[in-house]
């Protein structure tokens, strides 16, 4: 028989107090300090709480508030077995005090006598079997557990602090929303022994979880909203076989509209859509692109001074080739809103100087606490064990990440762990490590490599916030696009319960990092920090690689367990060349129609191009930028850019940032 591994606690926390209240002296109050914890057991999550052996002195310990405590007595239940899982009984008394004081029984036996009674005290449940969990602060915060067969547990009062950090943990591991009726119960969505996978095996199983068991490692890679999706939205489908064969598909699509409220994309209901019918867009356009942009164009773009100028017409011609390996670690801090267009060789020159001491500022933070105070910062504690590990398999295939001690993997932590002082509120969450992995490779600079990946998360944070809006919004963007372009494929997913297209979201959370060869993910990452043909270019590259996948799901009869494993064995196997020519070729599609239905023109900005500056028309995308409002400089004027290059007028930075929809 295989040993039992021994428990892991996820989460400790010391001097949690259970306040008592005898009948027989109301004015007089006794503690019962303990330990609280979340231990996982054999893949079995618990919550335990246990009271210290020691005596505890409570004496000098004074209220916050001095006029209202709330004091509740718990009895234990007799018929229970001491052995097994405590209920109790409540009875509420609100009482005024400032101090609390040393308990005296009426029995004689005092103080001594009751630390050998300490022990019924202790409780420990199952997270499956927690229904809800209150939350209030009477001059320090309590929280009070209730369980799915009714029973309620001690008040666990935290006059030192840590309820925050007790829920942060909990919320790896479970669902906690807020009750309709009362802001201060969390409600816990239900729970399944598979939710608890890790983000890790979200973003490697190549099964899905169709003949892959799920593994036991909730708690280090999981964190803050993220956790909710994975576990809620794709673990619910990563069991083996045999479950899945046991789960029908209809339960688990509704499992989906539990644990998402509002994701009803089949209904339509989000504000600023509307019902779309058959609409004829015409034929598609066939597309050609170009080769990559070279030093030579690129250095056609620069004045002296280092000014580059005709920025639309550049940033057409990377959106048509893309660029060279060499270009690329000047130009993506162009692209990234790093560098500004019109800044000179001396203006980056003092940028990059300002940016690398206020870099090194926050990196000083976090590399100049003590071990005394990380103990007491279980939030900074989270993101570095989570931080660490993700490094340690962050494209280890990859020549610049692999081997052991290599510098690479140095600098990413650091990198991610400085976004943490620049973002504490965000911190780290897993697939971030996916995003700075491509930028740290190509500019090979710490520096730089982080300022760009500041600005690429400026773009990418709703995508990891706890709330995940940003995920539904554009899962119902992408489900209004798809029902444009191929009504009868959608219909087709509708049919087999997958018109939620759950099964994309691996791609838009870390911009299809996980599904291209590392090149091709450069490739397709600078085309689309162009922002060129139009906004949300991201959803046309999912709109073209379902239009190439379509008619082999359909013929094929595949249902929703099918569909799922298909889409993620594409991972690798795509043509990224292929994926763009379609995808412009869609854009240009759907911007000749004419009845183009308005939803549909909000979310590609069809109809928000700002006419700042004298345009002039064009054979491609309708809009080029004038030659006479271009920064040319003087000893470049007889060249003429203006010909034969239509593209939208260049937007900021941040203009062409995802528009989510709420």
């Amino acid at each position: 028989m295989a040993a039992t591994a021994p428990p892991k606690v996820i989460f400790e926390h010391e001097g949690v107090f259970i306040h008592l209240n005898t009948d027989e002296l109301e004015d007089q109050d006794s503690l019962i300090s303990g330990f609280l914890r979340i231990v996982d057991k054999d893949g079995e999550i618990f919550v335990e709480y246990k009271p210290l052996e020691d005596t505890v002195d409570p004496s000098n310990m004074l209220c916050a508030c001095k006029d209202s405590s709330s004091v509740v007595e718990w009895i234990q239940r007799p018929h229970r077995p001491v052995d097994q899982q405590l209920s109790y009984e409540t009875e509420w008394d609100m009482v005024n005090t400032v101090s609390f004081k040393r308990k005296v029984y009426s029995n004689g036996e005092g103080v001594s006598n009751h630390l050998n009674e300490r022990t019924k005290w202790a409780f420990s449940f199952n997270v499956a079997d927690l229904r809800s969990v209150t939350v209030k602060c009477e001059g320090w915060s309590y929280l009070v557990f209730c369980l799915r067969d009714d029973a309620t547990l001690p008040a666990l009062h935290f006059h030192q602090g840590g309820s925050q950090a007790f829920l942060d943990g909990l919320r790896k591991l479970v669902q906690l929303g807020e009750s309709p009726e009362d802001e201060n119960v969390f409600l816990v969505g239900t729970y399944y022994k598979a939710f608890s996978q890790s983000f890790e095996n979200l973003l490697d199983d190549t099964n899905y979880g169709l003949v892959q068991k799920f593994k036991k490692d909730p708690y280090t890679t999981t964190l803050g909203g993220l956790s909710k999706v994975t576990n809620f939205l794709f673990d619910a489908f990563r069991q083996s076989e045999s479950e899945c064969q046991q789960r029908p598909a209809e339960e688990m699509v509704d499992l989906l509209g539990e644990l998402i409220p509002g994701l009803e994309i089949n209904q339509q209901e989000e504000p600023g859509f509307e019902v779309i019918t058959r609409v004829d867009l015409g034929p598609r356009p066939e597309v050609h692109r170009s080769g990559p942009v070279m030093m030579e164009d690129w250095a056609k773009h620069q004045d002296l001074e280092g000014r580059v100028f005709n920025v639309s017409r550049l940033k057409h011609l990377i959106f048509k080739g893309g660029l060279c390996h060499a270009l690329r670690k000047e130009a993506w801090k162009f692209l990234l809103g790093y560098y500004p267009w019109d800044s000179t060789h001396e203006e980056r020159k003092n940028l990059q100087k300002r940016k690398t001491d206020e870099y090194f500022r926050m990196k000083l933070q976090w590399k100049s606490v003590s071990e005394e105070q990380e103990k007491r910062n279980s939030r900074l504690r989270d993101y570095k064990s989570l931080i660490e590990k993700d490094v340690n398999r962050t494209d280890r295939s990859n020549k610049f990440y692999e081997g052991l001690d290599n510098p690479g993997l140095v600098l990413l932590h650091d990198i991610l762990m400085t976004y943490c002082m620049y973002d504490f509120d965000l911190g780290y969450v897993q697939g971030m490590s996916d995003l700075l992995s491509p930028i740290l490779y190509v500019l090979e600079h710490e520096v730089d490599a982080f300022w760009c990946f500041v600005s690429f998360m400026d773009q990418m944070h709703e995508n990891f916030e706890e709330q995940m809006q940003g995920m539904k919004a554009q899962l119902v963007q992408l489900s209004t696009l798809l029902r444009l372009l191929d009504l009868a494929f959608w219909n087709y997913l509708e049919a087999q319960d997958s018109g939620y297209l759950y099964f994309c979201f691996r791609w838009l959370l870390i911009r299809f990092k996980r599904e291209l060869h590392f090149q091709d993910v450069l490739r397709l990452w600078e085309v689309m920090w162009t922002g060129l043909p139009c906004q949300n270019v991201h959803l046309l590259v999912c709109c073209a690689i379902l239009d190439s996948e379509k008619q082999k799901i359909m013929d094929r009869h595949y249902g929703f367990n099918e569909i799922l494993k298909h889409i993620n064995e594409l991972s690798m196997k795509l043509d990224i060349e292929e994926i763009l020519i379609k995808s412009e070729a869609i854009y240009m599609q759907i911007r000749n129609c004419k009845d183009l239905p308005p939803s549909v023109s909000e979310i590609l900005g069809l109809n928000t191009v700002t006419h700042s500056l004298a345009l002039e028309p064009c054979q491609e995308y309708g809009m080029l930028e004038s030659p006479h409002n271009s920064p040319r400089p003087q000893h470049r004027q007889d060249q003429d850019f203006s010909n034969g290059h239509g593209l939208l007028q260049d937007t900021p930075h941040n203009r062409w940032k995802t528009n989510f929809i709420s």
